[in-house]
């Protein structure tokens, strides 16, 4: 910023006129008889949502290298979860499922995040204007719980599906997820703001060599912080980690249970489902937890990174790389020799290769359930019967090399839909 005839800081931010701008985090850096420079930072990195330490990065160029990290990584991940988000909810055979229903719900809530975000650090120069302040960081802490709580959602579902009993059916599941997802976070920041409205409002991140910090709009009570989000977050991360590892477990039994259908999986195939899994479940939030000490450093730089870029990797590996949702773009947005006919060689091939999968699944649950002692006839055709009404349903099975735990997930909650 720079002012021409003005000598002071506080001329030089037009304060007591009608500008409005805070002196926070302002600084002179040259006057001269004709101008006085000033330099005003209110940009902090990701870091500021998730430090355990609420001290920040005393280093200003690593402070400045993460703040750019983070803005870069918000934005492009506003753009691909937008992207995502158009992608579910404009092609109907992608959203049948519960995952798909949960995918879309937790993509509009990191949208969210994100978007508010990256106007927080605008909104902090106007700190000064009455509520402004108190409303973006009630938003922003709003948007960051029910991330967290989606993610939760996720476990939650993937529980039902691999680990309760087999004809556990929960009726209006995705009713319920939505109450809990947007509501649950929203009783917490209510809460939170009705014990005392300034444990919103602007915060100083970080304390550099020359005695500035960046400004930013968050919670400033650390009572509040630390109960409100860390404490959240933390029951959040222990249910999904434990939720990780049975799903890791349960992909091992299901090869080799299924040897014939999953022999063709290789190794980097099984290592991008735990990656996807790993992205959905939010799990690199626990970066936060070991940023002390010697390797505060590196790892906010891993939580910069995986947090500001989780909308882009879940559009990697959950829209990008499904052989459905490419099969809908080919048909629907390509024009030309690029568009794919809903009666191609693609198409037949899909559903050559679903009806191989399904054939080996039958198999299989035959084989395992001719050797239990009862239900042995109504299982079996509970089995069978679940991929016809998926066919009668239009419901697009998987490309069984993409995901085979999601795939799993599906078919299961599906087939108990149906007992």
């Amino acid at each position: 910023m720079c002012c021409s005839n003005v000598r002071q800081v506080d001329s030089c931010l037009f304060l007591g006129g009608s500008g409005g701008w805070s002196t926070e985090g302002c600084t002179v850096l040259n006057f001269s008889e004709t101008e006085t420079i000033c330099g005003c930072n209110h940009l902090t990195s990701f870091g500021v949502l998730l430090d355990l330490s609420r001290e920040g990065i005393n280093n200003r160029l690593q402070a400045t290298i993460l703040t750019y990290i983070t803005y870069i990584g918000c934005g492009i991940s506003a753009i691909f979860l937008s992207v995502t988000l158009m992608t579910y909810l404009t092609f109907e055979t992608l959203r049948k499922d519960i995952p798909s229903k949960i995918l879309i719900q937790l993509c509009l809530a990191l949208l969210l995040l994100n978007l508010t975000f990256l106007l927080d650090a605008w909104l902090a120069l106007y700190s000064n204007v009455v509520g402004l302040c108190i409303s973006t960081a009630f938003f922003l802490h709003y948007f960051l719980l029910a991330s967290f709580t989606w993610m939760a959602m996720e476990a939650v579902h993937m529980y039902i599906a691999l680990v309760k009993v087999f004809n556990t059916y929960v009726s209006r599941i995705m009713v319920k997820f939505g109450l809990a997802g947007w509501g649950i976070p929203l009783i917490v920041v209510i809460i939170v703001i009705a014990i005392d409205k300034n444990n919103y409002g602007l915060v100083s991140y970080g304390k550099f060599e020359n005695g500035t910090s960046d400004q930013f709009c968050w919670l400033k009570n650390d009572i509040a912080y630390y109960v409100a989000v860390v404490a959240y977050f933390c029951v959040v991360f222990v249910l999904n980690f434990g939720m990780f590892i049975v799903v890791m477990v349960q992909l091992f039994r299901i090869k080799r249970q299924n040897p014939h259908n999953l022999q063709h999986r290789s190794v980097l195939q099984d290592m991008r489902s735990g990656a996807g899994i790993t992205v959905l479940l939010g799990l690199t939030w626990g970066f936060a937890f070991f940023a002390w000490g010697a390797v505060n450093l590196p790892f906010m730089y891993l939580f910069a990174i995986f947090n500001s870029l989780q909308g882009f990797f879940i559009f990697v590996f959950h829209c990008a790389v499904k052989e459905n949702v490419r099969r809908q773009w080919s048909i629907h947005l390509c024009c030309g020799n690029f568009r794919l006919a809903e009666n191609s060689d693609w198409s037949h091939t899909v559903t050559q290769r679903t009806k191989k999968s399904t054939v080996n699944r039958v198999a299989s649950s035959f084989k395992s359930i001719k050797s239990t002692k009862s239900n042995n006839s109504s299982r079996f055709s509970l089995v069978s019967d679940s991929y016809e009404s998926d066919r009668s349903m239009g419901i697009e099975q998987e490309d069984p090399s993409s995901d085979v735990v999601l795939n799993e997930i599906n078919h299961r909650y599906r087939s108990r839909r149906s007992f």
